[in-house]
């Protein structure tokens, strides 16, 4: 993936995020009902060693109903290379539900669908490029305190030759303000 694509999903997201704070601080003037409910967070990930890079953004908004359940989405963009070998390049988005049993344990639901470019760079022969969609069916559990929730997920829906994740159980922070 070059430099430019990179260049552009992040300033398509910068965007995204300057046009989600200008209706959020609009709603907050004209204290609409919406716009009050709607609580705004998701993820930033770097990641580097021996040869690798992967950095991810992955915003994200939710509809607080009351005090236990709310839902939204999400949109996620990754970039991963190794070693100048392989490099991969994710887009996709989800849709979540967050249920809260008490205020301190939440347990969510999530489906999301990524669109995963990988290619693979072998001496001497030609690249081989796979492009592919990738859904992943999530069931979490975490501790939630304020607006974070520590936790951990499973996805239901796991293949070890065509996830971008390594296990089926990943750890997550959510933050929503």
């Amino acid at each position: 993936m070059t430099n430019a694509i990179i260049s552009y999903i992040l300033k398509i997201t910068l965007l995204s995020f300057l046009l989600l704070s200008a209706n959020l601080s609009l709603a907050q003037n004209q204290q609409s009902e919406f716009w009050s409910h709607v609580r705004f967070g998701g993820g930033i990930g770097l990641s580097f060693g021996n040869g690798f890079f992967s950095g991810t953004i992955a915003p994200s908004a939710i509809y607080q109903f009351n005090n236990q359940f709310a839902a939204g989405i999400s949109l996620t963009g990754t970039y991963a290379s190794l070693k100048n070998n392989t490099n991969a390049t994710i887009l996709g988005g989800s849709v979540l539900a967050l249920y809260n049993v008490i205020p301190q344990i939440q347990l969510s639901a999530e489906f999301e669908e990524l669109n995963v470019n990988r290619t693979y760079k072998y001496l001497g022969s030609p690249d081989v490029t796979s492009n592919y969609w990738y859904p992943a069916l999530y069931v979490g559990a975490g501790f939630h305190s304020r607006n974070i929730t520590v936790g951990i997920r499973y996805d239901v829906l796991h293949d070890n030759k065509k996830s971008i994740y390594a296990e089926a159980w990943a750890p997550f922070v959510r933050v929503y303000f």
